[in-house]
């Protein structure tokens, strides 16, 4: 039976199990938005008003369902639009299937409307290759079964990541009698383990060492490994750091947890970091924020300190540090086997690293009595420690919150306890500016039981306004806390602090009298038909957040918050040749360089 392109892929669409497109129409792709008509049934099509948002919200759809989403976009700038948020899903993990539209093969190196061919014709798999884990772009019809299956296949396996598959516009419409190939894998469905001797030897260096540490990343949570880690840390009483991604995955009112490490780290985990003997590092990559640029004593002393790491990502290993023991595996498969060989040696669970754990309750201490005044104090405008602390009160231990790029995402790295895994949602690795806005929506279409919140910057959140209007299109119920402090907060704090207290460009001011300016964002919410509050009190902000929580309608919080507040810096983090600032609370630590406290 003969087919056409569009029919092809709509097909392939629910025999793999996706249920939703994120998209955006085109002359380039309107044969696939007809082919997606015929299965509306069983894929549903969801339409932003921007591309970076399409990709954004199949991104935060598969972080918290582990289901990758499609995104379907036009020729040329529809589909330019997709870069910054695919850069964003390859470098923290997110499988997203990309469709794109191209010219039709017949116009190729013709230079049509919107052909890229300086270079090479219909030249659109050469913007995304940097950003996708593999780019094809077939040139006829019968070529479309096996090109849609090895995309998935690559998309699933090993390190997740973003694919892309761009289809010149005749394909959509032509048609062959091509059968279908197989479906492929799910995600999750392959995981390697270690070698017995290297499962054996990593048991032998943590059961010597004296002062263990954990390092948890993003591969934790995507190999689904919350149960067997919590099981094996508290088998041995071994203390807990974790990279954002990596939150939650050990619930972090556990004890053993000591939260983010890095330059806006807990203090504990940086202290812990730094005196550790032995580091073994699940599934986390040690990029330049989580091990305080590389720089010996703040976060980490690797060597002397022996690594154990374990990725599914063999170019992970050893990358940023010498690795005593490199292990190519799945988190989940290796902790399995750990637990076996612990029940192998019958080590049960004992008391052990007792003076190891006195140490680590002497910094908490020291942490907790450093920060809990900011935590307590009522001000107007609201300081940051309040909107941590009462979204703590407020939202369920099961509520998803997507962070953007901001001075708020530091604010919640040091101090969110993400009690579950996969409901943290963070733009870290290329730390695009809209994600959490546009993320929330696909994470609430993903599991519309949950309540969804993103904690957005006043920046960030007016590069992306149009998620209000894709809320009330599809009855979206999340709620927005847009950190109004009037500025990109962030990079004028850098700017003062590297550069003698001067700022051009980093604060929002209208006209020569410089007041500070920005849009009324809970009006503008209500312009696009959202809920819209103004905060300008800590004691209002929990009832406000909780009555737009309840009221189980898209929802918008603009909420004034000081921007003279700032994180206290517990590592480092070298913007070379600028030398690093010195922590705001404890200090750098070389064994043998510096006197142990």
């Amino acid at each position: 039976m003969k087919r056409t392109g569009g029919e092809i892929i709509a097909e392939f669409l629910v025999r793999e199990g996706f249920t939703h497109v994120f998209g955006i129409c085109g002359h380039g792709n309107v044969g696939m938005l007809d082919a997606l008509y015929a299965v509306r049934d069983k894929v549903r099509l969801v339409s932003p008003r921007h591309e970076q948002t399409a990709a954004h919200m199949a991104d935060g759809f598969f972080r918290v369902s582990h289901r990758p989403a499609a995104t379907l976009t036009s020729t040329g700038p529809g589909s330019c639009n997709l870069v910054m948020a695919l850069a964003v899903a390859q470098t923290d993990s997110s499988a997203v299937f990309a469709i794109t539209a191209n010219v039709p093969t017949s116009q190729f190196d013709r230079g049509p409307f919107q052909e890229l061919n300086l270079h090479h014709h219909a030249d659109f798999v050469n913007v995304l290759r940097p950003v996708v884990k593999r780019s094809f772009q077939p040139q006829r019809p019968e070529m479309l079964p096996r090109v849609l299956r090895q995309a998935a296949a690559i998309m699933k396996s090993g390190r997740p990541g973003p694919v892309n598959v761009d289809v010149p516009y005749d394909l959509f419409v032509e048609t062959t009698d091509a059968a279908d190939e197989p479906t492929t894998a799910p995600f999750g469905s392959r995981r390697p383990g270690g070698s017995p001797e290297d499962v054996a030897r990593a048991l032998d260096l943590v059961l010597a060492a004296e002062r263990p540490v954990v390092f948890i990343g993003h591969g934790v949570v995507l190999s689904e490994a919350s149960a067997e880690l919590t099981s094996f840390v508290r088998r041995l009483r071994l203390p807990v750091t974790s990279s954002p991604n990596g939150m939650g995955a050990l619930d972090m009112r556990d004890p053993l947890s000591l939260g983010f490490i890095g330059r806006n780290g807990a203090y504990p985990a940086n202290q812990a970091g730094r005196h550790a003997d032995l580091v073994l590092a699940l599934g986390a990559r040690f990029d330049d924020r989580s091990a305080s640029s590389w720089i010996p004593g703040y976060s980490w002393n690797i060597p002397p300190a022996k690594l154990i790491q374990v990725d599914i990502d063999h170019a992970e290993l050893g990358r940023n540090y010498p690795a005593e023991l490199a292990i190519c595996a799945d988190v989940r498969t290796f902790l399995r086997q750990l637990l076996a060989e612990l029940d192998a040696r019958g080590i049960g669970s004992e008391p052990r690293l007792r003076p190891w754990h006195e140490r680590i309750a002497r910094w908490r201490a020291e942490w907790e009595a450093f920060v809990r005044p900011g935590f307590e104090a009522h001000t107007s405008p609201l300081r940051p420690e309040r909107i941590v602390a009462d979204c703590r009160k407020v939202l369920p231990d099961d509520a998803i919150i997507a962070l953007d790029s901001g001075v708020h995402h530091n604010w919640f790295m040091q101090f969110w306890e993400a009690r579950r895994p996969q409901t943290m949602l963070n733009t870290w690795g290329f730390s695009g500016m809209g994600f959490g806005p546009s993320a929330i929506l696909g994470a609430k279409l993903a599991r519309p039981e949950r309540v969804c919140v993103s904690v957005c910057g006043d920046g960030g959140f007016t590069m992306v306004p149009h998620v209000l209007c894709t809320a009330v299109e599809y009855e979206i119920p999340v709620v927005w806390v847009v950190w109004n402090n009037f500025s990109w907060a962030a990079i004028r704090d850098l700017q003062y602090a590297y550069f003698g207290g001067r700022e051009i460009g980093t604060a929002f001011r209208r006209g020569a009298n410089g007041e500070p300016y920005n849009p009324d964002f809970a009006a503008w919410a209500r312009a696009a038909g959202v809920d819209g509050y103004t905060v300008t009190r800590s004691q209002d902000f929990a009832e406000v957040l909780a009555t737009a929580i309840r009221n189980e309608r898209p929802a918008l919080l603009d909420v004034h918050v000081d921007a003279e507040v700032r994180p206290p810096s517990t590592g480092a983090w070298q913007l070379p040749p600028i030398p690093p600032k010195e922590p705001v609370f404890g200090r750098r630590f070389r064994p043998g360089i510096d006197p142990e406290t």
